[in-house]
C-alpha cells in the first residue's frame, strides 16, 4: 500500500505539470472497460466475503462454490485488462507515447500482477473448502486469502478514478 501510495502521488504530481496531456490521454481510455473490471473485481470481493462466511459457519461445499466464483470473476478481470491493453499496443500507445501511459502500464501492471497472486490465494482458499472440515489454521489462511483480495480489490478501487474518470 505504501509503495502504490507513492505512485499515486507521484502521478497526480506529474500530471499537475501537464493537465492537457494527462486529460487527453485519459480520454482515450475505455470508462466502459475500467466500469466493467470495478464490477468484476467488487462482486469477486462479495463473494469472497460470502464463501469465508460460509466455511466460519462449516458450510464448506458453499464456500467452495462461492470461491470457483471469485476464481471465475479474477479470471474475466484477466481478460478485460489482457483485451484493453492488447487494444492500446495494436494502437501504437506504449509506455514510451507519454508520461500518463508509462503511469497506466506500470501501475495497472502492478496491480494484474497482485490481481495473478490473488487467484493462486483463491485456488489455495478453494482447495481448503474442498476438506471434510478446517482446521483453526485453515480458518485463519482463508480468512488471510480473503483480505489480501480485498486488497486487490481496494487498490482497483484506487487506481479506476484515477486513470479512467480523473479529468
Amino acid at each position: 500500500l505504501l509503495m502504490f501510495g507513492i505512485l499515486f502521488a507521484t502521478f497526480l504530481l506529474y500530471r499537475q505539470g501537464d493537465l492537457a496531456g494527462y486529460n487527453a490521454a485519459s480520454g482515450t481510455l475505455s470508462i466502459l472497460l475500467g466500469t466493467v473490471n470495478t464490477l468484476i473485481l467488487l462482486t469477486s470481493s462479495l463473494f469472497v466475503a460470502h464463501a469465508v462466511q460460509a466455511a466460519r459457519a462449516g458450510s464448506l461445499p458453499t464456500a467452495k462454490r462461492l470461491l470457483e466464483l471469485a476464481f471465475l470473476c479474477g479470471l474475466g478481470f484477466v481478460l478485460v485488462k489482457a483485451f484493453e491493453w492488447g487494444g492500446k499496443l495494436a494502437a501504437g500507445i506504449n509506455v514510451n507515447t507519454h508520461d500518463f501511459y508509462m503511469y497506466f502500464f506500470m501501475l495497472t501492471g502492478i496491480h494484474l500482477v497482485h490481481v495473478l497472486l490473488g487467484l493462486v490465494a483463491l485456488f489455495i482458499m478453494w482447495e481448503l473448502a474442498g476438506q471434510k472440515r478446517l482446521a483453526a489454521g485453515d480458518l485463519r489462511l482463508l480468512e488471510s486469502g480473503g483480505i489480501y483480495w480485498h486488497l486487490v480489490d481496494l487498490l482497483w478501487i484506487a487506481l479506476f478514478p484515477l486513470f479512467y474518470l480523473l479529468r
